[in-house]
């Protein structure tokens, strides 16, 4: 199968769970036997090596200016990544013929209106939105907690519905549709328009461990991920509100590990001085063997990666309800989940010195886990999925289904 994988940027480094969950799947999709053509936007190289496999187009970035945006009919989240260099690349990768065309999230989907244009010369082709979260979902919850001025919450909640529209037509156009946790999958498939959703978990490709944890372990908790999604910055300050009281009454460290803009970081570092902000790392592994509690305090649901770094690193795992969606964890027995932040605090004092409540969680998540995350079962999954739904649009092709005139765009061409 020959596929044009369309996605934000190069996943190298995979420095989040966006490039985590995005390079994992081209790699396995690949192994699996397909081949693939990835156009994204450069990051750290201009350029990469090119195998039988995958060819790599990497285009420029060019900054995007605020009122540019503000003004496009697409949201943020895609309009940011619509540069010049990115369209003539799409452009050049639409003269060739695709047995399907990836949308690899939201953030590429400005491109749907040229993918469409292309699909009525060339039926065969089938569409595949590959999502990362309920798109619809997330710009809800960014706009029901703005809490700044009455412009900010306005354009947050002009937003939502840009990106409302947009994940809508794309479900409308896709052969197949595919999400990251079973919430999501019922999410889309509520949609009357939607086409069939599949289950895509991510796979873990990391270490292992097979640590033990004792009292000679720092009374320390970690919160390891990347801060420069809203989403995350929201929920990392509330927890930050109401848990830093609590750890400092009870003497327990709070260490805070992973990249974000070094303004944002200094600003959380000067208002909790008692926190460790690391920043970015070069390898989190030291830190989670350093703790005796991981937590994930997000208040969005969607798949999250630093959840099997976790697991596998054998830290036990506490979280809000409903914040790791998508893994076999059970609560009670190989996680513990709250309600709120206060509650997850408490509950990290009232667990922290318990060593052999917290092996048996660790050892139970780890069990859970151990097979259900394999990366080669899931690219050939996936490779699986894309022929079905090729196979599918084939037919209905020879039905003389998809007669009819082409959809009307989003926008003119053209349009910033």
């Amino acid at each position: 199968m020959k596929c044009l994988w369309l996605t934000l940027a190069d996943p190298e480094p995979r420095t989040n769970g966006q490039y985590i969950y995005s390079g994992g799947l081209i790699a396995a999709l690949a192994a699996a036997g397909a081949t693939l053509t990835v156009a994204a936007l450069a990051r750290e190289t201009a350029t990469r090596p090119t195998t039988p496999q995958i060819v790599w187009r990497l285009a420029q970035q060019t900054p995007r200016a605020s009122v540019g945006m503000l003004l496009s009919p697409w949201p943020q989240v895609s309009s940011r990544s619509r540069s010049p260099g990115l369209r003539r690349t799409l452009a050049a990768c639409l003269a060739e013929s695709w047995d399907a065309i990836v949308f690899d999230s939201i953030a590429i989907g400005w491109a749907l209106d040229d993918v469409l244009r292309y699909q009525q010369r060339n039926p065969e082709t089938a569409l595949v939105y590959l999502s990362h979260n309920h798109e619809q979902s997330v710009a809800r919850h960014i706009a029901a907690h703005e809490d700044s001025s009455l412009p900010r919450r306005l354009l947050r909640g002009l937003d939502a519905v840009k990106v409302n529209r947009l994940e809508r037509r794309l479900l409308r156009h896709a052969d197949l549709a595919t999400a990251n946790t079973p919430e999501d999958v019922e999410k889309f498939a509520s949609d009357p328009r939607a086409p069939s959703v599949a289950l895509l978990r991510p796979g873990y490709g990391g270490s292992r461990s097979q640590r033990e944890i004792d009292a000679s372990l720092p009374r320390r908790a970690v919160i390891v991920g990347s801060f420069d999604w809203l989403p995350k910055r929201i929920s990392l300050e509330a927890f930050l509100a109401a848990a830093v009281p609590i750890f400092e009454q009870e003497k327990i460290d709070l260490q805070i590990v992973g990249q974000t803009e070094a303004g944002y970081l200094a600003r959380l570092a000067a208002q909790y001085p008692a926190v460790d902000f690391t920043g970015g790392v070069s390898d989190i592994r030291p830190y989670l063997a350093g703790a005796r509690i991981a937590l994930v305090p997000d208040l969005l649901g969607g798949f999250k990666l630093k959840t099997l770094d976790y697991v596998f690193h054998r830290v036990p795992i506490f979280a809000m309800q409903g914040a790791v969606p998508g893994t076999p964890l059970v609560n009670g027995v190989s996680i513990q989940d709250y309600a709120s932040h206060t509650a997850l605090a408490q509950g990290v004092a009232d667990a922290v010195d318990d060593i052999p409540a917290l092996n048996a969680q660790q050892a139970a998540a780890y069990a859970a886990c151990d097979r259900v995350f394999d990366w080669s079962e899931i690219g050939s999954f996936l490779l699986h999925v894309l022929r079905d739904a090729q196979r599918r649009r084939g037919s209905r092709r020879d039905a003389g289904i998809l007669a009819g005139p082409p959809p009307l765009p989003l926008s003119t061409t053209g349009a910033n």
